[in-house]
């Protein structure tokens, strides 16, 4: 199996300090991805991909129900420009996604969806990988309540769990940079994968760290040409 470099550079894994650990994947690179919560009314996946979205103006859309159990996202205090769509039906939520795929305007499209509806199918999944490596913006599609991953067309699907906060630099009795366990169990290209992610704040940029189970895990036998 070869791996991606459209998704994760050129050298799948490389060698830092001894252990050998996978190299993190571009979040840049314009294609959907999938993030699920771990846990009932958890904001982990949503804060992840807060986090992980480029500089410029994205397109974020959510149905009623995510809306009502997780709130609206606000995005300028992260320097991003923000485009709300408020949507009752996740049918709508994903075709209001596909149009934002093709405008040029955007640096990012992301949907949250409840459940797992009969709309989001692997034909609708796959509409919206299409349109994102078409346009070359990166597509996110967040799903809530949904703990058994359907199909999908998604190149990366990751499962977020919220970590403790970094400690602050300044004040050790405040929160500092937000993290995140993050689970990679599926990649276009290459294994499964664990990592911490951290989001600092000053350079405004998602930071991921192979977790010491992670270079455990990353035998020989498992290295990819």
């Amino acid at each position: 199996m070869t791996a991606n470099p459209f998704l994760f550079g050129v050298a799948p894994f490389g060698r830092a300090s001894g252990p050998l650990v996978p190299a993190p994947p571009k979040w840049q690179t314009p294609v959907l991805s999938e993030t699920f919560g771990t846990r009932p009314l958890d904001g982990a996946a949503s804060g992840f991909v807060r986090a992980a979205l480029p500089q410029g103006r994205v397109l974020w859309v959510q149905d009623r129900l995510s809306r009502i159990e997780f709130g609206a996202p606000f995005l300028p205090g992260m320097g991003r420009s923000l485009l709300r769509i408020d949507l009752t039906r996740p049918t709508d939520v994903l075709s209001a996604m596909e149009d934002g795929l093709q405008s040029r305007a955007l640096a990012a499209v992301v949907g949250e969806i409840h459940g797992t509806p009969r709309a989001l199918s692997f034909t609708a999944s796959r509409r919206l990988a299409l349109r994102a490596e078409a346009s070359r913006v990166p597509c996110w599609l967040i799903r809530h309540a949904a703990p058994s991953p359907e199909a999908s067309a998604a190149r990366m699907r990751w499962r977020i769990s919220a970590l403790p906060s970094a400690p602050d630099q300044d004040d050790p009795q405040a929160p500092g940079d937000p993290r995140w366990l993050a689970e990679l169990f599926r990649a276009r290209g290459a294994p499964p994968s664990l990592w911490e992610a951290r989001h600092d704040r000053a350079a405004n940029r998602l930071d991921l760290v192979a977790t010491s189970r992670d270079r455990e895990l990353a035998a020989p036998e498992r290295r990819l040409a």
